[in-house]
This record gives structure tokens, C-alpha cells and sequence, in this order.
């Protein structure tokens, strides 16, 4: 007869498998068999804390301490918990626990680090990191981390060379090519592979790197999911654009799209941001274009709707990520938020959001003053095509960080662009513009969890650009131009 260590383990396997959910039910099946064993309430926090339930979490973390007094992975992950709603200080206090009880205990390193960080204590959480790599110095997280907050401080000397350990980690794959990788090698006259290393937002901002290698003299190869050759058709410099999993030509280097930004700058001592990128292709209107007719198709159907009524501006906003993001917590906002653009008389608000967060339409009062698109846009003629269409007939975009704020960016569209407390790396710490993108327009969280502040002065930027003309095509009908 197996013994409740049997089954817990058993329920772990399922666990990291994926199957959450069964995974859950056989630890509450544990519980309810022997509701007083510790561990059975530590593995079912962490099932709670995956389905991002974190206040069922805090409780069952609590349970297995009032059970277990002296149980550091208890404390440590009840840290974990207290740090993802926001407690910052009883989350450090749990993580001194668990220090306290075991000092080499090194996910605590880990967690109090991200902690800080997150928090906006940027040198304190460096601090916990690097004590961590005193425990464990090879250890690629904790480099893979120091390297994103170098990156986020503008240290690209420190920051490239430690980001490189995230290929240590597991989970990142290249495709099946024997080709040494670039890293940033005189390219003129040879090949090169390359490939999406991590989200979509990501792949439509440096697929711009095809583009550079191409004017450097390199024969650029492609290869991505195939619902978004579509898109990157419009980009130049590519010689082949090849559908993920397809066979791959003889090439001389091969790069994800990171790790070409890194080859970049360790040719150049320099990011591939707007002032190089733009300059050598002679144009500041995006580096992403789709067909003339969709665009036109886009605004025959939104005409139909009434959005063309001449007298308000046409607003696209998102504001909700991946939910599954590591920092989708601190990047993505309500739409609640968005109530003083919405009651705004002067703006027509249209959802640019599918998927997750759109249910939030229709759960705020003012959802049906959102215009929505058909559901089934983009799904047909390649992801994000549709969109990018839309985006074109819209006098501004705002979003949250999102992979939407990397579409609007890269096809030129003016675009604010809201950003957490701590944001991702490349939108560095502090100023309301950035070089990769130069129509867009960085507003900036003050205070963890309140977004108020920020859209306050994305609407102040929405409400700057009343002249249409000053910020789109002089006609209607054209398009801007792309690099295809």
C-alpha cells in the first residue's frame, strides 16, 4: 500500500509534467486523508501558486508552518506568495526565516533578490543575488538574472555577457543547425540562420537584426512559426523566410534574435536601436508594413461601424499580457484603468485586446463604450495582421507592455506605452522615450499596483496629438511605407 510520501510524490511527477489541475486534486485528496502532514500542504501551495491563486497559496503555506514550525521551504515559498500580492515587507520577514533556519538555502538568495527587485530596490536585490553566487557561482540563474538587471541599468558589458547563461537554464531550443553561433563576426559575403528565441513581442522587435546583417552584406535566413511569415514578409533584407521545423540550408553562423542584438553590439559597441537602424534604410516610419488592400479592407469595415465620424480620435488600447509571463503581474494593468480615456468625449477607445483580458470588456461599466473587433481577426492571413491593418487606420495606440506595444512600435504607429515600476530591460529606468522605436512615448508607474498616475499621463499624451494630420499619412488612403 503506498504511504502518503508515495502519493505526494507520485502527484509530484504529474505536477511537473504540466498537469496542474491533477496534480491539485491529488493533493487535496492527500489532505483530506491526513490533513496534519506539512509536506502534503507545501505541494498543494505550490499547485495553487502555479493556477497564480496566491491567496489559497498563502493559506496553505501557513498551514504547513502551524504544523511543522522549523520547515524553510514552507517559509521560503510562503515568501514567494506574500512577494506576488504585493506584501513586501512580511514577504522579506518570511524569507529571513527560512535564511535563518538554513543560510545556504539558495532559492531564498533567489526569491529575496527578485523580491527587491521587483519592488523597485533595484542595488538591494543585486546584493541578495550576488550573495547567492557566493553559494553557488555557477549557478545560471542567478547569472541569467544579474544580466537582465545589468541590461536594465544600461550596462551592456556586464549585462550581454551574464544573459548569455540563459541558455544553461533549459527550456530555450535552436533548431537543427550545426552552424556556430554569431557573435559578431565581420558578416559581409557569409550566412546566417535566424530564430525566435522567446515571446512574439520579442521576435517583431528584433527581427529588425535581419534588416542590419542584410545592409552589413550577410545572406539572411528566417526561420519562425509560419503564421508569422506573413508579417515578415514586409521586411527587407531577408533572402528566405522558412516556416519552423522545415529544413534548414547551409549557413556560416546561426543566432536567435538576443543573441544577434549581442553580436551586434559586441561588433559595434552599440544596441541596433532607431538612430543606426533608421539611418541605414533611409526611413522613420517602422520596419514593418502589411498590404495596401488590407489596410484599406480594414477601413472600408471600420467605416461600416461609424468609426469614421471625423470628429473624435481613434484610440487602440491593450493592457493585458500573457498571464503565464514571469512579470505579467507587474506589466499588465486593469482595464478599469482606462476609465478616464473612455469618458473622454474627444477619443473613440477600440479594443485591441483577444484572448486573455478581454473578458474585462464586459466587466467594467463602460465596456460598451470600447469598440471590438470581429473575433476572428488575425485569423486567417497570419498573426497579427489584421491588427497591424487596424493599427494603421488609428490615431494613437496605448498599451501596456505587451507584444502589441512591439507591432505599434514597429510599424511606425504613434504609441504610449505603459510601463510598470521596474520594466523589462530594454525600456531601461528612467525617460518618456526610447530609440527603438521613435513614435513611441514611455509613461512610467510611480507606485507598485497603482496605474492611475501612469494612464493619467498617457491620456495627457492621447489628448496632445488632437491634430490628426500632425500624426498620420496625408491621406486616408495611403499607407505608410515599410521596408518591403
Amino acid at each position: 500500500m503506498p504511504t502518503v510520501a508515495d502519493v505526494l510524490t507520485q502527484g509530484w511527477k504529474v505536477h511537473q509534467a504540466g498537469k496542474v489541475d491533477q496534480a491539485l486534486r491529488v493533493y487535496q485528496h492527500v489532505i483530506r486523508q491526513a490533513p496534519r502532514n506539512p509536506e502534503a500542504h507545501v505541494y498543494l501551495g505550490i499547485a495553487l501558486f502555479d493556477k497564480r491563486r496566491f491567496n489559497d497559496s498563502i493559506q496553505s503555506y501557513r498551514t504547513a508552518i502551524e504544523l511543522k514550525k522549523e520547515f524553510p521551504v514552507a517559509w521560503n515559498n510562503l515568501g514567494n506568495s506574500l512577494r506576488m500580492v504585493g506584501d513586501v515587507d512580511e514577504s522579506d520577514a518570511c524569507f529571513e526565516k527560512a535564511l535563518s533556519m538554513d543560510p545556504t538555502y539558495l532559492s531564498v538568495y533567489k526569491n529575496r533578490g527578485t523580491l527587491w527587485i521587483w519592488s523597485g530596490q533595484i542595488e538591494r536585490g543585486l546584493r541578495w543575488y550576488e550573495k547567492g553566487l557566493e553559494i553557488a557561482p555557477n549557478d545560471a540563474e542567478l547569472h541569467r538574472n544579474l544580466g537582465v538587471i545589468y541590461l536594465l541599468q544600461g550596462d551592456y558589458d556586464r549585462g550581454w555577457p551574464e544573459y548569455r547563461w540563459r541558455w544553461k537554464l533549459g527550456g530555450l531550443t535552436r533548431p537543427g543547425s550545426a552552424a556556430p553561433i554569431w557573435t559578431g563576426q565581420p558578416i559581409s559575403g557569409r550566412s546566417i540562420l535566424l530564430y525566435p528565441e522567446q515571446g512574439r513581442g520579442d521576435e517583431m522587435h528584433f527581427i529588425r537584426m535581419a534588416s542590419l546583417l542584410s545592409a552589413e552584406g550577410a545572406r539572411v535566413v528566417v526561420q519562425t512559426d509560419a503564421t508569422m511569415i506573413p508579417l515578415f514578409t514586409s521586411v527587407r533584407g531577408i533572402q528566405s523566410l522558412l516556416p519552423t521545423g522545415s529544413q534548414l540550408p547551409p549557413v556560416d553562423f546561426q543566432a536567435s534574435f538576443f543573441d544577434a542584438v549581442d553580436g551586434w553590439y559586441q561588433a559595434n559597441g552599440q544596441l541596433p536601436v532607431a538612430d543606426e537602424f533608421f539611418m541605414a534604410h533611409g526611413d522613420h516610419r517602422g520596419y514593418l508594413n502589411v498590404s495596401d488592400a488590407l489596410v484599406a479592407y480594414w477601413r472600408r469595415w471600420m467605416d461600416g461601424q461609424g468609426w469614421f465620424d471625423g470628429t473624435r480620435n481613434r484610440i487602440g488600447i491593450a493592457w493585458q499580457g500573457n498571464p503565464k509571463h514571469h512579470a505579467d503581474v507587474y506589466r499588465s494593468m486593469p482595464l478599469e484603468s482606462f476609465r478616464p480615456l473612455a469618458e473622454d468625449k474627444d477619443l473613440r477607445l477600440i479594443s485591441l485586446q483577444f484572448g486573455f483580458g478581454s473578458e474585462q470588456l464586459d466587466e467594467v461599466d463602460f465596456g460598451s463604450a470600447i469598440a471590438r473587433l470581429p473575433d476572428d481577426t488575425d485569423a486567417t492571413g497570419g498573426a497579427f495582421t489584421d491588427t497591424a491593418a487596424v493599427m494603421k487606420n488609428l490615431d494613437h495606440v496605448v498599451t501596456s507592455d505587451t507584444s502589441l506595444a512591439h507591432l505599434a512600435g514597429a510599424l511606425g504607429i504613434p504609441t504610449t506605452l505603459v510601463l510598470g515600476k521596474v520594466p523589462d530591460w530594454r525600456w531601461l529606468r528612467q525617460g518618456d522615450s526610447t530609440k527603438w522605436y521613435p513614435s513611441m512615448h514611455l509613461v512610467r508607474q510611480t507606485e507598485m499596483g497603482d496605474w492611475a498616475d501612469a494612464i493619467a499621463k498617457a491620456h495627457e499624451s492621447v489628448r496632445k496629438v488632437a491634430d490628426r494630420s500632425a500624426i498620420k499619412a496625408p491621406d486616408r488612403g495611403e499607407t505608410m511605407r515599410g521596408l518591403g
